[in-house]
């Protein structure tokens, strides 16, 4: 059998792109200088990666499913509860659980600000967290916490939930707070305590003295909770299960953080990994070579710089967030080359021209340095496409890191 080495899927998150006018036709992968990713791309194997599916934008959750060797149609729980987990919560199958964010209404519950000034201190968020952490609304629990700006996530715990419910999100300003309500039958009680829930939310939140600070200083009062992406846990078998394999993530989100816990990996933290432009790169290379030299196994690693930039429709940042990145494999193949399989990737395509997801698929590189190489010479969305993988799905990530990794027997005799 191969000796077993540390599988490392790193993936820029919405990296994925088509010709730019800005950059002369080029994608951010054709422009940015990557001497480390060309060098991976000449001495792997390249190819096009249709994520879910062809033909299907893929969420940012779904699609890291589908990357960890999971079909989201089968074990999507909902993003609920991989925002709760990637928080911190302590989600268990039953909860129901819901992406949340600080918001402003007036005293007719209509929607002034869905982000309250989107600005909160530490301090701020966890004085609204103690008015609704720990509170019960008839026989369910409430846990909530307060994560970065103005978001944070829910949790209902308690006997006979459902995540079969409508948003109250109305999803913009000028219009009321939605009344939950019931898809089937056997939601009719979750609706209910939401409903209850939110009208008790608002009227301890609304008036706070830091709210009257908030206004004082021209900021918006954080006077509400939107929920929304209710979702419900349950249980999946995790990667040890799957494949005797000891994983880590890191990550500096609390999607991707969750989205793995969920999985059963373990939540490795970095200091300075800020998940923007401005993540220490350095140390995200040195964590990486931690878990080498230790005895993990599976190591995914988020790089949420890229998105960003797509979302912002900001092509210098993109391009700039590649070559960081491209600094930090040059660091990690200096010190552990001889150990690792490494997959280069991203979740989804989201163009610069576009600002958001679109169904194109995304280059991939498998490399070790014992691999049969294929004829690119350089990485790129258009270069990937004469590669020895071809088109493959995101499931199919997780065999090929794994069995090159000698993580996985031989089937048959």
């Amino acid at each position: 059998m191969t000796e077993k080495r540390t599988a490392i899927l790193l993936i820029l998150d919405g990296s994925g792109d088509r010709g730019v006018k800005k950059l002369d036709g080029m994608t951010p992968f054709q422009a940015a200088k990557t001497p480390n990713i060309d060098r991976l791309s000449k001495e792997g194997q390249n190819g096009l990666m249709d994520v879910i599916a062809p033909g299907i934008t893929p969420g940012s959750d779904t699609a890291h499913l589908a990357l960890f060797g999971y079909d989201p149609e089968e074990h999507y729980p909902g993003r609920g509860p991989l925002e709760a987990l990637g928080a911190g919560l302590d989600s268990r199958p039953g909860d129901v659980a819901f992406r949340s964010n600080f918001a402003t209404v007036d005293d007719d519950m209509v929607v002034i600000d869905r982000r309250a000034g989107r600005d909160f201190t530490e301090e701020e968020g966890a004085v609204y967290k103690d008015v609704i952490d720990g509170m019960a609304i008839e026989d369910i629990t409430i846990q909530f916490v307060h994560t970065v700006e103005h978001r944070g996530a829910l949790i209902l715990r308690g006997q006979g939930l459902s995540a079969d419910i409508s948003d109250i999100d109305p999803h913009e300003t000028g219009k009321k707070i939605l009344t939950c309500r019931a898809n089937s039958p056997e939601a009719e009680k979750t609706a209910r305590i939401i409903n209850k829930l939110i009208q008790e939310v608002h009227k301890r939140m609304k008036d706070l003295e830091v709210n009257k600070s908030r206004i004082e200083n021209g900021l918006p009062p954080a006077n509400v909770l939107l929920l929304r992406g209710a979702g419900k846990h349950q249980d999946v078998s995790t990667l040890e299960m799957k494949f005797g394999t000891r994983s880590a993530v890191i990550a500096g989100g609390a999607l991707y953080i969750g989205t793995a816990k969920y999985v059963g990996m373990e939540h490795l933290t970095v200091e300075g990994q800020t998940g923007t432009i401005e993540t220490n790169f350095s140390n995200i290379a040195d964590k990486i070579i931690e878990t080498v030299e230790s005895d993990f196994d599976y190591v995914f690693v988020h790089i949420k710089a890229t998105d960003n930039a797509s979302h912002d429709m900001n092509v210098e940042e993109k391009v700039l967030a590649i070559e960081k990145t491209d600094k930090m494999i040059g660091k990690i193949l200096e010190n552990v080359s001889t150990r690792i399989v490494i997959a280069v990737t991203g979740d989804h395509t989201s163009p610069v021209s576009i600002g958001d997801h679109t169904c194109d698929p995304v280059p991939i590189i498998l490399w070790s340095d014992f691999i049969r190489a294929d004829d690119v010479e350089q990485f790129s969305e258009y270069h990937a496409a004469h590669g020895a993988l071809h088109t493959i799905r995101g499931k199919d990530v997780m065999n090929l890191l794994l069995g090159y990794a000698g993580h996985i027997e031989k089937f048959g005799a």
